[in-house]
């Protein structure tokens, strides 16, 4: 039994905390309530969270989760941590430590190393966990899952991933010092992030190394997901060693960004064999300007992508992926729940729209409340998703250095690049740890 399953016993409804109510969090604040007990909120910027709070106005609210955590012990059984990534590893693991069951929302951390502590903290405590990559638990994710696994397109050795849209390319560094507006605690919204002077740019924090992934962790994580879950890409973390099993990550960048995110990436990750599986090549690719990747997938697939400027010119192919298999493809969607097949005609007779085996799920939240109250593991628990992350991570990594990097996924390590390595994770400022 997780310990938050004992801690339901005495009551119908769960007790849920949310940490992050603005932004994706207004979501789960204007959900979360029609199905569970919604008993504390907590953020750090109170003029962002007017609307939030307002729909919630009998419900504690607190801007430190450490306080949160503290008084509210005995009401909480899981933790919604909707933060920016920065923050998620240092929520989640304090909610772990505590007993405390956590769906965080994607990415599940902001570097590789994080998401090791993660997977280890929930083995370690035994909580219920799950990563907010909603397409895992959408009919169409598990009959696609289906489909692979059952040899419908034969042996996959290839996989291309996108998203039309990348990072700013090297950008200045905000400069000079801006008033920190009452309502918001900057000391607490950097985290354990390298201290600063406040500077609304910095709010901008998709762009930054320092606080977010950019398309890798805000795409990657749900199109990346059904050839990672469905390929068996995360059974490398549990390998024999004898294996000796390493992943090989290069990027194609037009410049190196210590700080930001390039203008566009491409990024190549030669994945060994799992077991009977053959070895895969997966490419990444985020910006229109990546050379010769947005041809390829249109050959690929037989049709132009729809980036505005072709089709429907809706954007309907802003992300997804191409799971190209020995007798036909699978082309999926930016949350992979929805796929067709290539070719069309050779598949005609074959449905696409929910498993014939594989079980089906309520939604995303509903299969972790399942999970909370003792049941099977929800399908993007921690163990899974963080070998996802850490694996989307490194792309970050190898975006900052040239050459091939050679990952290590038993010994968390980059074996060739003692830099690279050591960016696999940072340096907590003065005061946070996990």
């Amino acid at each position: 039994d997780s310990a938050s399953a004992r801690t339901y016993q005495a009551n119908n409804k769960l007790g849920i905390a949310i940490v992050g109510c603005a932004g994706r969090g207004e979501w789960f604040v204007s959900t979360l309530p029609k199905i569970e007990n919604v008993v504390a909120m907590c953020d750090v910027d109170e003029r962002k969270c007017q609307g939030s709070y307002g729909r919630q106005p009998d419900v504690p609210k607190f801007r430190d989760y450490r306080k949160m955590l503290d008084k509210m012990d005995k009401q909480i059984d899981a933790v919604f941590v909707a933060t920016p990534d920065n923050t998620h590893a240092v929520i989640s693991v304090a909610a772990m430590k505590c007993g405390k069951a956590v769906f965080c929302e994607k990415p599940l951390s902001l570097n590789v190393w994080e998401s090791r502590v993660m997977r280890n903290t929930a083995r370690k405590h035994k909580v219920a966990t799950q990563m907010g990559n909603q397409g895992t638990a959408s009919p169409g994710f598990r009959r696609a899952m289906e489909l692979i696994q059952n040899g419908s397109i034969g042996q996959v050795r290839e996989v291309y991933v996108y998203k039309d849209s990348a990072g700013q390319g090297n950008r200045p560094l905000p400069k000079g010092k801006m008033d920190i507006p009452k309502t918001l605690d900057w000391d607490l919204w950097i985290g354990p992030a390298a201290s600063r002077d406040f500077h609304t740019r910095w709010m901008r924090w998709h762009g930054w190394r320092d606080f977010g992934t950019c398309k890798l962790g805000n795409w990657a994580s749900h199109s990346a997901n059904l050839a990672f879950k469905a390929l068996k890409i995360d059974s490398l973390w549990q390998a024999d060693p004898k294996t000796k099993p390493i992943i090989s990550i290069e990027a194609n960048v037009p410049e190196i960004c210590k700080t930001s995110f390039p203008r566009w990436e491409m990024i190549t990750y030669k994945i060994p064999a799992r077991g009977p599986l053959p070895p895969l090549t997966l490419v990444w690719a985020a910006g229109p300007k990546a050379p010769g990747f947005r041809d390829k997938v249109e050959k690929e697939i037989q049709r132009g992508l729809d980036w505005g400027d072709k089709g429907a010119k809706k954007w309907d192919d802003h992300a997804g992926a191409v799971i190209v298999g020995s007798k036909g493809k699978i082309d999926t969607n930016g949350h992979n729940t929805k796929f067709s097949l290539v070719p069309a005609d050779r598949f005609k007779n074959v449905q696409t729209t929910r498993p014939e085996k594989l079980p089906t799920a309520r939604g995303h939240e509903h299969e972790f409340f399942e999970a909370v109250r003792g049941g099977k593991p929800a399908w993007s628990h921690f163990d899974y998703a963080a070998c996802l992350n850490e694996f989307l991570q490194l792309g970050n990594v190898a975006t900052m250095f040239e050459g091939p990097l050679e990952f290590d996924p038993l010994a968390c390590k980059i074996t060739n690049n003692k830099l690279a390595n050591a960016a696999l994770r940072r340096e907590y400022c003065k005061g946070w740890s996990l």
